[in-house]
């Protein structure tokens, strides 16, 4: 009778670890759930955020700053035309991370998602240097030669123009570079996140 009533007990107490040892992988996965959602969300709403920055100075900044100077008609569209073209990838990455959902697809399509949208911003990277280069040489080229609303003379005021556009370039890389290193960090979060989370579909 000791012998059954010890057997119960050690049956009893091995289901117990058993069952704790499920709730605490559970658990874990829960935690790795979260902090991939959280790294997720984050890098969504940068994308979202410059999105409708890009939005607002497409339709409200640059046509009022048109409105408002005597930049010719050709430089506008030129710089109008470049923006909308520039918005394309934006489009593209936001419409790739609404498909990303943890709780209903598997951590390789994720993957494979997360491989597009990194192809996309590495391809943006490299021809929106080379977009923003050719706006902004079609657009001086615009004013400086075409614009009879202005006379440009080489002297102080050609000169602020220039330091202003120089200016806005430097300010642009190193905000770039800040926001390259937090989006590098968001990315290897998601990334480690979903290598961890494999482990739990196997």
């Amino acid at each position: 009778m000791e012998l059954d009533e010890l057997k119960n007990s050690w049956n009893a107490l091995n289901k117990r670890l058993n069952d704790s040892e499920v709730v605490n992988l559970r658990i874990v996965k829960e935690l790795i759930q979260q902090k991939t959602k959280s790294a997720f969300d984050r890098l969504f709403s940068q994308n979202l955020h410059s999105f409708v920055v890009s939005f607002v100075i497409i339709a409200v900044m640059f046509p009022w700053i048109y409105m408002h100077t005597p930049i010719s008609t050709t430089s506008f569209v030129i710089v109008e035309v470049a923006m909308v073209i520039g918005m394309i990838p934006q489009i593209w990455k936001l419409t790739l991370l609404s498909k990303f959902n943890l709780e209903e697809k598997k951590c390789n399509e994720l993957s494979r998602l997360v491989l597009r949208y990194k192809q996309i911003r590495h391809n943006e990277s490299i021809w929106g240097i080379a977009l923003v280069a050719l706006t902004f040489v079609a657009f001086y080229i615009s004013e400086l030669c075409f614009n009879e609303a202005v006379t440009y003379v080489f002297g102080p005021k050609i000169l602020r123009v220039v330091g202003m556009t120089l200016l806005t370039f430097t300010l642009a890389y190193v905000i770039g570079l800040w926001q390259r290193r937090r989006h590098a960090q968001q990315m290897l979060e998601i990334e480690n996140g979903l290598s961890e989370l494999q482990k739990f579909e196997n």
